[in-house]
């Protein structure tokens, strides 16, 4: 078994910077960083202020979520490099708006599994992981008006970041997808927490994913958590943020024991570190 460990300064300065954010006191406001107009890599979240009165704003005619004056696009990893369309409204007539996608160069992440059938699995695993994918893509794709709630966007646990989002994966030298999610290693039972209020929609125990749990937070912002070794949430329940929804484990396609966190915007997997930097509380004194 080959162990991951995958050095992020940038990932470490980004728990420290959620960390203190929970020390913050008095009344919180949502803060969202200004890059209107500017260019997205895949897998990043463009963000635009509409002209006022814009309604119907959608990407690939996927709804899209909407803070304040502006919206939040979701680009997937295999976007196509170059200019991406925005489609809306305005005063009745449609409407375009462009940006821009440049490239970035994920690195790559070589892991070694004794389980071979998790690399390649046999006709009836097949058809069980593509039941299971069908299932999971339906609940990215849910969309409600829900507002997120002014308390930000926290990271579930603190941890070694051992596998960032957007690796180029190589299973046992075999190419698969990249990683489309957050890897924290911490060790078994360790309590991981909502990073927002949500709505619990999936709890099952998946062939790749192990035992997971998926949060519907709102307006096409939905998270998923692999590889617990116990889940303490029900689907249907309503969480709050910092409620502990389940804890760590080694379940499923793993090397030990670590969460896999996923972020989906629109349909879309993008990076977690980027929606915790989009939705940062700031402290307001109270009067």
């Amino acid at each position: 078994m080959k162990k991951l460990n995958v050095p992020s300064p940038v990932a470490s300065v980004f728990t420290r910077a959620i960390a203190s954010a929970g020390l913050i006191l008095g009344l919180l406001t949502l803060t969202v960083a200004d890059a209107s107009d500017r260019a997205v890599v895949p897998g990043g979240i463009y963000q635009w202020k509409p002209p006022e009165g814009a309604t119907q704003i959608r990407f690939n005619n996927r709804p899209l979520m909407r803070l304040e004056e502006r919206v939040l696009v979701g680009v997937p990893l295999r976007q196509a490099l170059g200019q991406a369309e925005l489609e809306y409204q305005l005063n009745g007539e449609p409407r375009t708006h462009t940006f821009s996608v440049v490239d970035k160069a994920y690195t790559e992440q070589h892991i070694t599994l004794q389980n071979r059938e998790m690399v390649n699995p046999n006709p009836e695993q097949l058809a069980r992981i593509r039941g299971e994918s069908s299932r999971q893509r339906q609940l990215y794709l849910q969309f409600s008006d829900t507002q997120l709630p002014n308390q930000g966007f926290i990271q579930p646990l603190q941890g070694r970041i051992s596998s960032l989002f957007g690796h180029r994966r190589f299973f046992n030298g075999q190419a698969r997808n990249p990683h489309s999610g957050l890897d924290i290693a911490a060790p078994t039972g360790t309590p991981i927490k909502a990073p927002a209020a949500a709505k619990v929609t999936l709890v099952d125990d998946l062939y790749y994913n192990g035992k997971t749990v998926f949060l519907d937070h709102g307006q096409g912002l939905v998270t998923m958590y692999c590889h617990l070794s116990d889940q303490l949430v029900t689907e249907g329940d309503a969480v709050e943020q910092g409620q502990i929804i389940g804890l760590v484990g080694a379940t499923g396609r793993v090397t030990g024991p670590h969460l896999h966190w996923s972020v989906s915007l629109n349909g879309y997997r993008v990076d977690p570190q980027s929606m915790m930097t989009l939705l940062t509380p700031t402290s307001v004194e109270p009067q």
